[in-house]
């Protein structure tokens, strides 16, 4: 992946073998950066409003590629969510940071990467006390490969159409957040695949 002075400065190690803690971007309700904060403490109640993104990848039959988030995470471990969600760098764009992280946690690159809209949200986690207050930067797109998951980052991985996903998601646990997120991209995801795949 390409590297940027973002990627750069958060992907160095402090020289005795521990990784640096990773920073989040603060924001206002604008969506303007206003700080920084560790990754663990925006997350902690009351929760502080930070950057996010999150990502719906389809294939070429406009079915929706889900993750269910490994085990190990220390957030909703276990749970089903859409492709990949994370946090830029400080200093990193959404739209890179949305591209990284679908490389690093999929092993795949979309061939087709859109904006999507921005959504603003505050999910508690009841299973964890953690918080998601989220200003969150939408990305729709099209994966034409394979996913090869971090097994340390992603659990399992499966494409589902509008009617599968309805049945799933009544079923197993989805994270807090998808539904708020998937409904806000609804409008890009439908330009995106077409009606006549449901979404």
């Amino acid at each position: 992946m390409p590297t940027t002075p973002a990627t750069a400065a958060n992907s160095a190690s402090t020289g005795t073998g521990t990784q640096e803690a990773i920073m989040l971007e603060l924001v206002d309700e604008s969506g303007n950066t206003i700080g920084t904060a560790e990754k663990l403490s925006a997350h902690q109640a009351p929760g502080q409003l930070h950057r996010a993104f999150s990502v719906f990848l389809f294939d070429e039959q406009g079915r929706l590629l889900l993750q269910q988030r490994a085990l190990g995470k220390y957030h909703s471990p276990g749970v089903w969510s859409n492709t990949c969600c994370g946090h830029p760098y400080p200093g990193e764009s959404p739209f890179a940071a949305a591209a990284r992280r679908t490389y690093e946690e999929l092993g795949l690159s979309p061939s087709l990467l859109a904006e999507a809209g921005t959504v603003r949200y505050n999910h508690p986690d009841p299973a964890s006390g953690l918080v998601e207050q989220e200003y969150n930067h939408l990305f729709v797109g099209l994966a034409q490969s394979e996913p090869h998951p971090d097994s340390e980052e992603v659990g399992d991985t499966v494409f589902v159409t509008a009617e599968e996903l309805a049945k799933r998601h009544a079923e197993v646990p989805f994270s807090a957040w998808f539904m708020t997120v998937l409904d806000a991209a609804r409008p890009a995801i439908r330009e995106l695949t077409g009606v006549a795949a449901g979404w």
